[in-house]
């Protein structure tokens, strides 16, 4: 009898374990596996994936410019990217906030480099990601809400001027730079010259 009730709860284990629902999840686990895997493997390749940002860009908007429509959902877009924007061009941690690291202010200070509170490959993935929602979107007529779109434009030029400004004056008062261009670089043998000439000569 126990063998038998044994056998019978694991016959019921193994009809658990392939039931549809199981299988639908171990499917979409194994998906997002091989997607996150192909996604790791575009992270070195960063002029190749701009490229293929700006192409699905230009495909929304020649979609957007032949239907004459969904300006509401332009509209919004770019408010999202101005906030990616603005979260790309600060930094990790806020020089105003007390704790944590601060950015250099002098030359004589201890060299830090730029940490970005939004990393280059998550403002790339977003951004794209966002435009191909958008795309899928313009083919629903319930999100082509009319609205006259010269003042939606106005709106966000505005938005995007007072944002930046901020973004600038606050660059200005604690001195950093959001790019890794012309930042100090330590050079080896520029060192080690340097140590050479500035030993005492006997």
């Amino acid at each position: 009898m126990e063998t038998t009730a044994a056998s019978g709860a694991l016959g019921g284990d193994d009809l658990s374990s392939s039931s549809p629902i199981t299988a639908i999840s171990r499917w979409t686990f194994a998906l997002s596996q091989r997607y996150q895997h192909m996604l790791d493997k575009t992270v070195p390749h960063i002029f190749h994936r701009w490229i293929a940002c700006l192409a699905v860009v230009f495909i929304y908007a020649v979609r957007v410019y032949f239907v004459q429509g969904f300006y509401i959902i332009t509209y919004g877009l770019g408010i999202y990217m101005l906030n990616l924007l603005m979260g790309f061009l600060s930094p990790q941690v806020d020089p105003e906030m007390q704790d944590g690291p601060t950015l250099p202010t002098r030359g004589s200070d201890e060299f830090r480099p730029f940490v970005r509170r939004l990393p280059e490959f998550k403002f790339w993935y977003s951004i794209t990601k966002a435009f191909c929602i958008a795309f899928i979107m313009t083919f629903f007529s319930i999100f082509d809400v009319p609205v006259f779109w010269p003042i939606l434009l106005f709106y966000w030029l505005m938005l995007f001027i007072l944002t930046m400004r901020r973004q600038i004056l606050h660059m200005i008062k604690y001195k950093y730079v959001p790019f890794s261009f012309g930042k100090q670089r330590y050079d080896g043998k520029k060192a080690a010259s340097a140590e050479t000439t500035s030993l005492p000569k006997d």
